[in-house]
């Protein structure tokens, strides 16, 4: 396998997924700051956050480096359960972590949105595909996908951010378009790479995707992106139920 890997990959995925952890602690110590949060309460959220990622991604590469989530035809694939176990251990800690709900409701949507320009990593894709390295039929629809949702996370953020209630509608497109690409690239996935599910590419199967360090993708940086995702659309609802109510409201003092 140490073959099929480009040398420039280890690099470019690393540096890509450090830069992405590196970008939503920005986030949150900023738009913490701009809350006025106390400092001892801005340093202790941000330093949760960042060890809850940094032990996620750790969690993650050390596996991945040793070859646990390779796909191998006779074997049923292993990659599911680093895309599936982290973000359901997030998603309890956020129902049980009051820390963690409020950072969410702090951040506004310009940044939870806008951090997924780190989507447009996703041209590596393309990339492997020329060199050679992927099946077409997964590299072009997971990277078209991906860099359309990367190149337009940062307009849908900032046009919520000037006029929330213009741009609600194409925030929530844009997030249903974004889990319906990595939906997509994962079923491609699943469907192009060697196990007992290989069904697309017998030909060709897509290897890289599950050897180390490309399979960070899937089991990192896609489940991340799920994530924001859903805080995205979570503050979108609450923002929507929070005007309705005001609505009501006023018409009961009209009336």
């Amino acid at each position: 396998m140490s073959q099929l890997v480009p040398a420039y990959l280890p690099a470019y995925i690393l540096i890509g997924s450090v830069a992405t952890i590196t970008a939503v602690l920005f986030a949150v110590h900023r738009e913490l700051q701009g809350a006025g949060w106390p400092d001892h309460e801005r340093r202790r959220a941000t330093s949760s956050i960042a060890i809850l990622l940094v032990v996620w991604f750790l969690a993650e590469l050390v596996p991945a480096s040793l070859g646990f989530f390779q796909g191998a035809t006779p074997r049923i694939p292993m990659i599911q359960f680093g895309m599936l176990i982290p973000p359901v251990i997030v998603a309890l800690l956020f129902w049980r972590w009051r820390l963690l709900r409020r950072v969410i409701e702090a951040v506004p949507q310009k940044w939870i949105a806008g951090v997924q320009f780190y989507r447009v990593m996703g041209v590596i894709f393309l990339v492997l595909y020329a060199a050679g390295k992927l099946p077409g039929i997964f590299a072009f629809p997971a990277a078209i996908g991906d860099i359309l949702t990367g190149l337009f996370a940062p307009v849908v953020g900032t046009a919520y951010a000037r006029n929330p209630q213009a741009a609600a509608g194409r925030l929530g497109a844009w997030n249903l378009f974004g889990i319906a690409d990595l939906i997509v690239a994962v079923g491609l996935g699943f469907l192009t790479s060697p196990s007992p599910l290989q069904m697309l590419s017998l030909d060709k199967p897509n290897e890289l995707v599950t050897a180390f360090p490309l399979v960070m993708v899937p089991v990192f940086l896609v489940p991340l992106a799920v994530l924001l995702h859903l805080a995205s659309l979570k503050k979108l609802r609450q923002s929507a139920t929070a005007q309705t109510a005001r609505q009501l409201d006023g018409s009961v003092h009209l009336a």
